[in-house]
């Protein structure tokens, strides 16, 4: 009886309360964008354009933002403070328009990106560059198994638990440019800027011709 008084409820005991999200609770950015309903040539790899991004987060919140253009393997990396809807999808319009003639080409078809909530504004994306948002399925990284191993290599310069506040653009875009400038064997030995430098030469030929 004290025990049920002390509760002020009538009641023997408190029902706990979960710290987990809703179940169930739908995000409504990734209705109709599956990545079932990804184009079938993003796939194979056989046509360029096709692009996969993720966010590399330190534990207080500052970030990488990559993409990885999926065929070439061309990364184009920028560093936030925070990582809001806003932020992620106002830096990735940047980035899109700064790889190097790729809208006059036709490089940027689709991008692939996981579920969080940083893409609920994928929409605004889309009109700004084109470029149509896929999402992967709930926990399902190799998906965009491209991203992923390229985020692995980044770690190489700048291990989990960095605090992108203190590392600079500079610093940033020197890791890039070693990455793209890094022979792959899965490239025949052709380093990503080489590659896309290819696929550029072959869109600009198909344009003129």
């Amino acid at each position: 009886v004290a025990v049920e008084a002390a509760l002020r409820r009538g009641g023997s005991g408190r029902k706990p309360k979960s710290r987990m999200p809703p179940r169930g609770r739908k995000k409504s950015w990734v209705e109709n964008c599956g990545i079932s309903l990804r184009p079938a040539e993003a796939a194979d790899r056989a046509v360029p354009g096709h692009w996969e991004g993720d966010l590399v987060v330190s534990s207080n919140g500052s970030c990488l933002v990559t993409l990885v253009e999926r065929k070439t393997r061309f990364l184009v990396a920028r560093r936030l403070d925070e990582h809001s809807t806003k932020t992620v999808v106002d830096l990735l319009v940047e980035m899109a328009a700064a790889v190097p003639d790729a809208v006059a080409a036709g490089l940027l078809k689709t991008l692939t990106w996981d579920q969080g909530v940083e893409m609920a504004d994928a929409a605004r994306f889309t009109a700004a560059t084109g470029m149509k948002v896929f999402f992967c399925d709930p926990h399902s990284p190799w998906q965009k198994g491209t991203n992923e191993n390229t985020n692995g290599l980044i770690r190489q310069y700048f291990p989990k638990g960095t605090d992108f506040r203190r590392v600079t653009d500079g610093e940033v875009a020197e890791m890039q440019d070693q990455l793209n400038g890094r022979p792959r064997e899965t490239l025949g030995w052709r380093t990503p800027a080489e590659a896309l430098e290819s696929e550029l030469v072959k869109a600009n030929g198909a344009t003129t011709a």
